[in-house]
């Protein structure tokens, strides 16, 4: 049986599937970053959303990636995470 890891290698060696997705690694990232901050600040969805007012179920589709925050709402996620939203724009390649 395959594992994730070698599969996504595999994948990742056709042109076509790199580049659908390398186009979602912003994406990827955001989520990564809502998830790793939730986690480390030792929320659940549920407080989360008790601290923003954002509801429990629009988190959970945010970290699963089935929908698109606007940058009001990763405000709103950062201060219930005791934290600041930082977006930059930085030179391709890095």
């Amino acid at each position: 049986m395959t594992n994730y890891k070698d599969f996504l290698k595999e994948q990742l060696e056709n042109e076509e599937f790199k580049k659908e997705y390398d186009a979602l690694e912003v994406e990827f990232s955001i989520i990564q970053a809502m998830l790793d901050a939730r986690k480390a600040a030792g929320l659940t969805q549920k407080e989360l959303a008790m601290r923003t007012g954002i509801a429990q179920a629009d988190i959970s589709k945010l970290e699963n990636g089935n929908a698109n925050p606007s940058l009001r709402t990763l405000q709103r996620l950062a201060e219930g995470l005791g934290m600041k939203l930082k977006v930059e724009f930085v030179p391709v390649g890095q």
